[in-house]
């Protein structure tokens, strides 16, 4: 499955509807403040208060829980030729943020963490970040498509799609992810009139004043 394609699609598509919503339902402002790319120069100093408030709490997920954080967001998002992966957009960065920012997340995430461990210890030994490639995508593919998900496994349906929700939009918030979608905003363009060939078909024209009149841009070679 090619991950990176079918996370742009969902993006793309469901802007407002879907991910983006319960991460940035608090104030956007702050999930975008989040974005490992973002500056403060331009900030409200509301939002620079409140950013410093957040920073004195301390670190919230353990050293462990960060590693792990960090192999399955890359295993959600990798790096691929277009862009970096979730790590290289510091989206773990954006999850220690997100579960201060929103307390409700803390539970579910930590209580996720340990039992992705659990399962991992039952099935391979170890802890699912000292599994190797494979038994780590074999465990993703457990949970990652609750419709196929045997019931034994619900918790970790319930904490992959939680997952899977904060790391794209840890990732589509910061620098790294507007570029990967080609997002360029507003720019300035040149408008060379109606194409020749839409007005022959309603069998319009310009008129020789017309063209005299306007500016002509020479296209972009």
């Amino acid at each position: 499955m090619d991950r990176r394609k079918s996370i742009k699609a969902l993006m793309i598509g469901t802007v407002g509807a879907g991910v983006f919503v319960e991460a940035c339902k608090s104030s956007d402002k702050k999930a975008i403040a989040a974005s490992a790319d973002a500056s403060l120069d331009d900030r409200m100093q509301e939002e620079k208060d409140y950013l410093a408030k957040i920073a004195k709490e301390g670190q919230f997920f353990t050293a462990h829980e960060m590693a792990t954080i960090t192999v399955l967001g890359d295993i959600i998002i990798p790096k691929d030729a277009v862009s970096g992966s979730a790590s290289d957009a510091k989206v773990p960065d954006f999850m220690e943020f997100i579960v201060k920012d929103m307390p409700e997340h803390q539970t579910p995430l930590r209580g996720g963490l340990r039992w992705l461990d659990l399962h991992c210890y039952k099935q391979y030994q170890k802890a699912f970040m000292d599994c190797d490639a494979k038994q780590q995508i074999a465990v993703v593919d457990e949970i990652a498509y609750p419709e196929k998900a045997k019931p034994d496994v619900a918790q970790g349906v319930a904490f992959f799609n939680k997952m899977r929700d904060l790391v794209t939009t840890g990732f589509y918030t910061a620098e790294i992810g507007v570029k990967d979608l080609g997002y360029m905003g507003n720019v300035p363009n040149q408008w060379n009139g109606v194409p020749e060939d839409v007005l022959a078909q309603y069998k319009l024209a310009y008129s020789d004043r017309e063209l005299k009149e306007c500016v002509i841009f020479e296209k972009e070679v």
